[in-house]
């Protein structure tokens, strides 16, 4: 009578380790580039807020007549330069970055040139902002850097 085996035999188990080896080191480049993934994502959020929030300043600029120098956006006071959030932070009141709640998470360096552009940073991507100048709005620039 012939003894029937069960389970796998030794080279099988091999075959399938080293099988599964390759296949890891396809898939493990793919995996370990999620963070710049995520960083390029938040800031394409944040490029979108920006947006929104310069929006909202402008309609709220134009719903107050069109001339104030500040706007009130959920209490905190956002400097108008020719309709739209400032660039510039020179006199401590709120900027674009202000105006789109980024303060907290993300980095913002204005350049203090005229017109004043604002580079929000997380991580290694960025973009801009450049103040709106008379009668034209202000210019985003595209997230780059990751």
């Amino acid at each position: 009578m012939k003894k029937q085996q069960s389970g796998f035999t030794l080279i099988e188990l091999i075959m399938v380790i080293v099988i599964l080896g390759i296949l890891s080191a396809f898939a493990l480049p793919r995996f370990a580039n999620l963070s710049s993934d995520a960083e390029r994502a938040a800031t394409e959020g944040a490029l979108g807020s920006a947006k929104s929030a310069a929006a909202i300043s402008h309609a709220a600029f134009l719903a107050d007549g069109g001339a104030p120098a500040t706007v009130d956006l959920e209490g905190t006071d956002i400097d108008i330069v020719n309709g739209y959030p400032s660039g510039d932070d020179a006199d401590g009141n709120g900027t674009i970055c202000d105006a789109a709640q980024l303060t907290t998470d993300f980095t913002c360096a204005d350049d203090n040139g005229d017109p004043a552009v604002m580079t929000v940073t997380y991580g290694a991507c960025s973009f801009t902002y450049t103040e709106a100048g008379v009668g034209g709005a202000p210019i985003f620039g595209a997230v780059a850097g990751c």
